[in-house]
């Protein structure tokens, strides 16, 4: 196989991840043009199996990248095997910035990494973030909450920039609203589905000051005090988005509709949500392929992440 053919079977194999774990991202990749676009994959595929690695263990490391590399007594998905796994894919990281990658993933990332600045600080962020979710399942605070979103979102902001490219030194502040609606939107939308992993992101104080104990949303419990907490967690959500707004003018042109995209995609689960904000104990809410093409439709015409009612012309003379 020439080393021309195996970069572009790689940069496959990450976009077959994108597409079929990253379906809200995928959307916004699908419209940037070829080299940003397989790039974005490659790095969305680093983290992809990142992420993996912390919630599911020896598993995914076996199809992302063998386990010839973990002890003999790593046979159950334990803590200590996770973490042992995500430094072997940590080191991996470090072939692909020294150009030795070994993996699919990593050989498309190295690739990607002769045509773009990505920050190696950046996925190193990310990966402590999935660390952390192997050992801290609960946040007392909302400061706490961002600290965990710096790493696991705004780290993706500060690599998608890198790629995208942008004007000005205000675009990762911008950035950063962004990365924390998007984690925000996950974060309420999953309350149900984190419960699975005993994982609970809602700040305690503010379970606390809904009146909410943590055991009604193990039972599921769909009564005014959880529609409350969780209406509350879709307007600060929605407020970052808002926050977000400039960092459209502030990006490259050609990465500025597929992060409206990105950013639209989430927006319309938030609205979803604000319809019927109990159906996070019930089910993990997803929009369906006709709901995601009108939003790019609607983006189209009206390019903002959050699309607020039109006015209502008056009836009066």
């Amino acid at each position: 196989m020439t080393p021309a053919k195996s970069i572009a079977e790689a940069y496959r194999y990450c976009r077959a991840i994108a597409h079929k774990h990253g379906a809200n991202f995928s959307v916004g990749f699908r419209f940037l043009p070829r080299a940003k676009r397989r790039a974005v994959y490659a790095a969305y595929a680093y983290c992809r199996v990142a992420d993996d690695i912390a919630d599911e263990g020896v598993g995914s490391w076996q199809l992302a990248v063998g386990s010839s590399e973990i002890s003999a007594d790593c046979q159950l998905p334990t803590v200590n095997c996770r973490l042992v796994e995500l430094d072997a894919w940590q080191s991996e990281l470090d072939a692909a910035y020294e150009n030795r990658p070994t993996h699919p993933v990593t050989i498309a990332l190295a690739d990607a990494l002769l045509r773009f600045p990505i920050p190696k600080s950046a996925f190193i962020a990310l990966i402590d973030g999935c660390r952390q979710d192997m050992v801290k399942t609960r946040y007392e605070t909302f400061e706490e909450l961002l600290a965990y979103c710096d790493l696991v979102a705004t780290s993706i902001s500060d690599i998608s920039l890198a790629i995208y490219g942008y004007r000005t030194d205000a675009a990762p502040r911008y950035g950063r609203n962004l990365a924390t609606a998007l984690q925000l939107t996950n974060v309420t939308r999953d309350i149900g589905d984190d419960l699975a992993r005993d994982r609970v992101y809602v700040p305690q104080e503010e379970l606390r000051r809904f009146g909410v104990e943590e055991r009604e949303l193990f039972e599921r419990a769909e009564n005014e005090r959880v529609k409350a907490l969780v209406e509350f967690q879709i307007a600060r959500a929605k407020e970052y988005f808002r926050a977000a707004e400039p960092l459209l003018g502030e990006l490259s042109f050609d990465a500025r509709f597929p992060t409206l995209l990105m950013g639209g995609v989430y927006a319309t689960v938030l609205g979803k949500l604000e319809k019927d904000p109990l159906v996070v104990v019930r089910k993990r809410l997803s929009l369906s392929t006709t709901q995601k093409l009108l939003v790019v439709g609607s983006r189209m015409f009206r390019p903002h992440f959050i699309i607020e009612p039109l006015p209502q012309s008056g009836s009066g003379r």
